[in-house]
């Protein structure tokens, strides 16, 4: 699958948006990639996943266990696990620091992926591994389908992505005039589209 067809695929669901947006990490942005309009489609997921899969194998090989963070890697997680032949888990917060929980457990040996969503600072990635250091198995790398980082975002592991894109972002106190004269929106809340265009 080529950059350009991933990106089709989230154009094709509505989950390619531009405005002004509040990422996760407090930055502001005039793209973002709202990847769980994609996700309401099976037949895309699969598409993506299973070519996410693909990259994974000739990287990496064989992989045994596939773990996401919660929540927006637990389907892409799941998919890429499947079309890898591995099993899936994922790590959840708890007081705000991730756990591997509900009876999860890694076997000793065990070659582990990480696998997520979209990368952008690399934070979720970075959450996910020291959760699971104290963990058996060996961690091969990690896994995304865009890295919106355009490759700069350090997890401390090697990694494979669909596509990558170099999208801007900036601190709320400096934002470019074009930019600061759109009204923000915080993605994942009420009236996401609001303000946005696709």
């Amino acid at each position: 699958m080529t950059q350009e067809e991933v990106l089709e695929e989230f154009r094709a669901s509505g989950a390619l948006l531009t405005g002004h947006f509040i990422l996760t990490s407090g930055r502001r942005s005039p793209t973002f990639l709202q990847k769980m309009f994609v996700f309401q489609y099976p037949d895309r997921t699969e598409r993506l996943c299973k070519a996410l899969a693909e990259l994974v194998t000739a990287k990496f090989g064989k992989i045994d266990i596939v773990i996401s963070p919660a929540v927006g890697g637990i389907v892409p997680g799941y998919e890429t696990a499947r079309h890898l032949g591995a099993m899936s888990m994922f790590v959840e917060r708890v007081d705000g620091k991730f756990e591997l929980r509900r009876g999860f457990e890694i076997p000793a040996g065990a070659r582990v992926l990480v696998v997520d969503d979209i990368l952008t600072t690399g934070l979720s990635y970075r959450e996910t591994l020291d959760a699971l250091r104290g963990h058996p198995g060996t961690i091969v790398g990690a896994a995304c389908l865009i890295d919106r980082s355009g490759g700069k975002a350090d997890i401390g592991v090697p990694r494979v992505c669909l596509a990558t894109l170099n999208v801007p972002d900036y601190a709320a106190d400096d934002l470019p005039p074009e930019l600061a004269a759109i009204p923000a929106i915080k993605p994942g809340s009420r009236g996401i589209t609001a303000g946005a265009t696709k």
